[in-house]
């Protein structure tokens, strides 16, 4: 398995509670699917750099996961049509 950096940004308008069941929904797509998050960091609410559907800030999350390529797929999926998630990003982590 490889390290991926997994950053995505969380629609500003949810509950404290529902920012905390996003996260934990993420991180177990990857425990499920035979991965390990090794770190999980909320930056919390930041500006955006542009409008992303009509809002100027977000909930940014990070993560850096040992992932197999189906975890890393099953993320994409679920944040490709998720509400709660306006943007995504993997990156091969460069270690």
């Amino acid at each position: 398995m490889k390290k991926y950096e997994v950053m995505y940004i969380l629609r500003p308008t949810l509950e404290a509670e529902a920012i905390k069941a996003v996260v934990e929904n993420t991180s177990n797509i990857f425990t499920s699917n035979g991965s390990k998050v090794l770190e999980c960091k909320e930056w919390g609410f930041r500006e955006l750099a542009y409008e992303i559907e009509h809002h100027k800030k977000g909930y940014y999350v990070w993560m850096l996961v040992e992932a197999t390529v189906e975890a890393l797929n099953e993320f994409n999926r679920i944040a490709g049509y998720s509400e709660d998630i306006i943007r995504s990003i993997v990156v091969k982590d460069g270690e």
